[in-house]
């Protein structure tokens, strides 16, 4: 079902434009591997895997991807060296005016996922900012989420924290907490669940992203580590999703 496929050549790819996914969420992974397989530091991974996200937002809108989710730092990246952590954090300050600016010219509201309480003030101080700027483009429906210090049992957490402040403030009874109540309080509230979840670099797991939201998305592996992902790699990734029959639990 899920299949590492092989770098295969860049054929011309015919996609259905009606069948392009509204939502597709990426686990940006292998910018580390990316960068010690040519003697570099982790660091210049991560700035090559910052370059692929710009190409790859440009490309999926341009398709007709509506909303776009990236796993840029999980809760779990705070166990990586301190180093390393202050490099990402520094690196998210430099290139996300440059990625807003992009989402701007093409009228998508950015969005930030995850817990801000433990994010340098500054990055916080920036996130809010770069929100603010492009927030009137919401009413497009045309989204970019950056996850940002994001776990996705944290989020869970979190939203069952919120309903049972409402239900202890009699604001909601425990039978009206549906679905549709726990799906308002996540951070993806805005947009519609992921149809296509893609993960490069040849890892096979979720690793704790969007658990609640990709209970029916499809799921695409690849070999390919992030930095090296092309258009057309994301392409194939859609005319593979074109080919799956999506019942829901139906027949």
């Amino acid at each position: 079902m899920f299949g590492i496929r092989k770098r295969q050549s860049k054929n011309h790819i015919e996609l259905d434009k009606n069948n392009i996914p509204c939502h597709i969420a990426i686990i940006m992974d292998g910018n580390g591997r990316w960068a010690k397989k040519r003697g570099l530091p982790r660091t210049a991974g991560h700035g090559a895997g910052a370059d692929t996200l710009v190409k790859i937002a440009r490309h999926a809108y341009d398709l007709g991807v509506k909303c776009l989710t990236v796993y840029a730092f999980s809760t779990e990246n705070w166990k990586r060296p301190e180093e390393e952590v202050n490099n990402l954090m520094n690196l998210c300050m430099k290139r996300l005016p440059q990625i807003v600016d992009l989402m701007e010219h093409r009228k998508v509201a950015v969005r930030f996922l995850g817990d801000r309480s433990r994010l340098p003030e500054p990055l916080v101080r920036m996130i809010e900012a770069e929100e603010a700027r492009t927030e009137e483009f919401a009413k497009t429906g045309c989204f970019l989420n950056i996850a940002l210090n994001y776990g996705g049992r944290d989020e869970i957490v979190s939203a069952v924290r919120e309903i049972a402040v409402r239900v202890k403030e009699n604001e909601l009874s425990p039978e009206a907490i549906t679905e549709e109540v726990i799906s308002s309080h996540l951070y993806t509230a805005h947009c519609p669940d992921p149809d296509l979840v893609l993960r490069p670099s040849g890892e096979i797991r979720i690793s704790n992203f969007l658990l609640w939201q990709s209970a029916y998305s499809e799921f695409y592996y690849d070999n390919i580590l992030w930095p090296d992902f092309s258009e057309a790699d994301l392409e194939r990734a859609i005319l593979t999703y074109q080919g799956r029959s999506r019942r829901f639990g139906g027949v």
